[in-house]
């Protein structure tokens, strides 16, 4: 599968929260299903606004690398971020989010794979890792497809970690 030519993977824009909430509001019975739902005063503007301005915060601090997938209209289809940068361990957290309209054209495989080539020369980690829960196959397949391999699911855990070595320039 391949991503359409016109989607563009970019950082997360303070001028990005009425995009994001229509978005978001749009996809969130979708993404409920697979992973864990947002508290309801998110899905206002002050709390998209909000969200934004910690997610900025986070990048102007070295923490977070927000970044969303947009179309050639402008309209947010994805979402993905490098969160909980660690830059003593060398490591992130990688997590993303496609539009329910827009799955099954390689989407999730595009803001992956910016993530992965942002954390290592950017930010110059070694370690990538993701947590998903065992029902959610397609995130499991992408993971496999941009490197990550699975490790065994920990006694008690509802979310089974994947993890990337990165080789940095």
């Amino acid at each position: 599968m391949k991503a359409a030519p016109e989607v563009l993977a970019r950082t997360l824009r303070a001028t990005d929260v009425a995009a994001l909430l229509a978005f978001e509001l749009a996809n969130r019975a979708w993404f409920e299903r697979h992973i864990e739902p947002r508290a309801p005063a998110f899905y206002t503007p002050a709390g998209v606004a909000a969200h934004v301005d910690e997610y900025l915060t986070g990048l102007a601090n070295g923490t977070w690398h927000p970044f969303v997938l947009v179309d050639g209209d402008g309209a947010i289809v994805g979402r993905a971020n490098l969160k909980d940068i660690d830059q003593a361990a060398r490591s992130a957290e990688v997590g993303y989010r496609v539009a329910q309209h827009a799955c099954g054209r390689g989407l999730a495989t595009l803001a992956l794979r910016h993530l992965v080539r942002a954390a290592a020369t950017r930010w110059r980690l070694e370690r990538l890792d993701a947590f998903v829960y065992p029902a959610n196959v397609g995130s499991h397949r992408v993971l496999a497809r941009c490197g990550f391999v699975a490790l065994p699911l920990d006694a008690g855990a509802t979310e089974r970690r994947f993890t990337l070595a990165l080789t940095t320039t």
